[in-house]
């Protein structure tokens, strides 16, 4: 019995020391080795390790995966106008250097958290205060973000930490100053519409101008034209004209007084006193002209 009893405490034995002999390392962590409270070894790739039984050796594992910074209360800061923001912001981040991570905040991620969000908020005070309310929300808001992220990365760099990602989620005005922010807004936005509509207006001004100019020079030109084709023609039918009347004076000055009969009784009120037996009737008594 004490043979087993024996047999039973040596392989207990055994096990617990080939057990406290291997360590696990997850693809989600680094092991810190330790002898004697001294980091002797830090182990970045997972699987299978050996090291000596406590109290020679013992592990402690940290994160490897990024976490993220994510405050529940936005903060307050000061524009270079004096005016209060809101701004509600996260990070993303991970251990970088294990072992300097261990010895600059003992491996706690709530301290690492607490000196990063402190270097995001001084970075944040430094680029507000030098810009205006506009600029932070809209109008360098992507500058503002990427120097707050090279202020926080040299910080974490201290403590072995790698900043991954930093974001200004959300930008607003405080609650005291946003009514008269946005009246100032749409009192610019107002000038800025007028002066757009003034511009619009005296463009197109300059445009009906110089369609009226081209319109009379059009005209014009037509006009001259016109002028022309009539003066060909009337100089044509003044040949034809003098051509057919030359081969038939009877006929040309037929052609004359019934133009000059035409040109009297144009209205049927037109009324002539002559003598009948003038020249201007001749034609009225006799196809051929006579009495």
């Amino acid at each position: 019995m004490n043979k087993i009893i024996t047999i039973a405490v040596f392989l207990l034995g055994t096990v617990w020391l080939i057990s406290s002999c291997l360590f696990i390392v997850d693809q989600r962590q680094f092991a810190l080795v330790f002898a004697l409270g001294e980091i002797k070894k830090v182990v970045n790739e997972p699987g299978l390790y050996f090291k000596l039984p406590q109290p020679l050796q013992n592990i402690i594992y940290l994160e490897k995966r990024t976490l993220t910074i994510d405050t529940p209360d936005a903060d307050r800061f000061i524009t270079k106008e004096k005016q209060n923001v809101v701004v509600d912001t996260y990070v993303k981040w991970r251990i970088d250097d294990a072992k300097l991570f261990y010895t600059s905040v003992a491996g706690r991620v709530a301290s690492a958290n607490d000196r990063i969000s402190r270097a995001l908020r001084d970075g944040l005070n430094n680029e507000i205060a030098t810009r205006t309310v506009n600029d932070v929300i809209s109008g360098e808001r992507e500058e503002v973000m990427e120097s707050v992220t090279r202020r926080v990365a040299e910080d974490a760099t201290q403590i072995g930490v790698r900043i991954v990602d930093v974001r200004l989620r959300k930008v607003e005005f405080a609650d005291e100053i946003r009514d008269s922010v946005f009246r100032r807004m749409e009192s610019e936005r107002k000038a800025i519409a007028s002066e757009r509509r003034s511009e619009g207006a005296a463009e197109a001004e300059k445009i009906r101008a110089n369609a009226d100019r081209q319109r009379v020079g059009l005209l014009a030109q037509a006009y001259k034209q016109a002028q022309d084709i009539k003066g060909i023609g009337d100089a044509k039918a003044a040949s034809a004209y003098a051509n057919a009347f030359g081969e038939d004076p009877e006929f040309a000055e037929f052609y004359r007084s019934l133009k000059a009969y035409r040109e009297s009784f144009k209205s049927g009120s037109d009324l002539i006193i002559t003598d009948p037996n003038s020249d201007f009737f001749q034609f009225f008594k006799s196809n051929k002209g006579g009495n």
